[in-house]
């Protein structure tokens, strides 16, 4: 499979009776309907670590974009109707901030490795502890509860995979929970954060900004 198709539904299945295996491009797999493929003895693989080091990347190009307001400045810098750069026009400190990460995974180690050289305080969430010298090899803290991260981070990043328990694991309630000089930024899936609730968060100024990788649907409608 190569993003997401073909689509493997029960009429794919039953038109390959000697089908063994589905290999899925990618880390995630909540395209796959693992159930319906173990029924027609069906195996199923991806790639979990292929683009662990891009992903983080960008996890970091996100907070650096969003906080330095580089999208806003790009489109000031070449409007036809800029006359003149606004000395107030400002950003975010990266160096020295609070970084929440939701998903203390690969993904999510590599982002903190990365955090540590911008001097930031790095708090984590994750179903499992990491151990202390990984904790101690970035400078991370761990919560044990999601809602002293967000109370506490002025950069809330999402690495988490698509369960049925991370499904808008963000929603009204914890952005509410955020400050509201806080940016959300989401490098897993769409579906993580209700999108509805964001909107309302981000138009009744619960916090500052946005940062996405991903949506749902994606594109977005127009």
């Amino acid at each position: 499979m190569w993003y997401h198709k073909p689509v493997i539904n029960e009429e794919l299945l039953q038109s390959l009776p000697n089908l063994k295996i589905v290999a899925s491009s990618g880390v995630g797999i909540d395209h796959l309907d693992l159930n319906l493929l173990s029924s027609y003895g069906v195996k199923a693989s991806n790639t979990p670590f292929v683009v662990s080091t891009d992903t983080a990347d960008l996890g970091m190009a996100l907070m650096l974009a969003s906080s330095r307001r580089l999208v806003e400045g790009y489109q000031m810098a070449v409007s036809r109707d800029t006359e003149y750069f606004p000395a107030d026009w400002l950003g975010t400190e990266v160096s020295g901030a609070t970084l929440g990460i939701v998903g203390m995974g690969t993904i999510g180690y590599k982002v903190a490795e990365r955090a540590k050289g911008f001097e930031m305080k790095i708090l984590y969430h994750n179903r499992n502890r990491r151990n202390k010298e990984e904790e101690s090899a970035v400078g991370a803290t761990y919560c044990k509860k999601i809602d002293d991260l967000l109370q506490q981070s002025d950069f809330v990043l999402l690495s988490v995979n698509l369960t049925p328990q991370t499904h808008k694991l963000i929603g009204k309630r914890e952005l509410e929970l955020m400050k509201p000089t806080a940016t959300l930024i989401n490098i897993s899936r769409g579906l993580v954060v209700d999108q509805d609730a964001l909107v309302e968060a981000l138009q009744n100024k619960v916090i500052k900004a946005a940062a996405l990788d991903v949506t749902y649907p994606e594109p977005l409608p127009r």
